[in-house]
């Protein structure tokens, strides 16, 4: 028979895993772009291969500090020659380290504070593929070209933007 104390502790996990669950956020990445595009997202360790028209899901934990999408052009995963023309991640599909410059980045905090999230666009690493950003209770960022004024430029910009937990969010490629 377990004790009141371990009852207590197994009830806590429960209720612990149940609220990290309820503020998870799903991504929907999409490429409108006429070319492949490899999108990249960490630090949930992930990487597709997406031609035009096709889109990927994946969930986010609540919780989930300093997260990146970002898109790849001009990749190869065949036999030697791993690698990208831009936002390369060490010639791996799946990436677990911030893509090389120059790289458009939607960045995102889930479950930051006060049942909010957080997301922006920056271009302080580069600019290689426009994108769209939003979520379904925030604004919609736009990033048309490397003047894109929804953009961080520089470190000290203020373009973060808050979002309600649970959200969904959709990144769009070349929108």
């Amino acid at each position: 028979m377990a004790s009141p104390s371990s009852s207590s502790a197994v009830i806590f996990i429960v209720l612990a895993v149940s609220a990290a669950i309820a503020n998870a956020a799903t991504f929907t990445v999409t490429n409108r772009c006429g070319f492949t595009v490899w999108p990249a997202a960490i630090p949930v360790g992930g990487g597709v291969q997406l031609n035009p028209g096709q889109s990927w899901r994946f969930g986010v934990p609540a919780g989930t500090s300093s997260g990146r999408v970002w898109g790849r052009t001009g990749c190869s995963f065949n036999g030697g020659g791993r690698s990208c023309q831009t936002g390369d991640c060490g010639g791996a599909l799946s990436c677990r380290l911030s893509g090389r410059p120059p790289a458009t980045l939607a960045e995102f905090t889930i479950g930051g504070g006060a049942a909010h999230d957080y997301y922006d666009i920056s271009v302080i690493d580069g600019y290689n593929v426009a994108m769209d950003f939003s979520c379904s209770s925030g604004v919609a960022l736009r990033c048309r070209d490397s003047n894109c004024p929804d953009a961080y430029h520089q470190p000290n910009d203020r373009k973060t933007n808050a979002c309600n937990g649970n959200s969904d969010y959709q990144i769009t490629f070349c929108p």
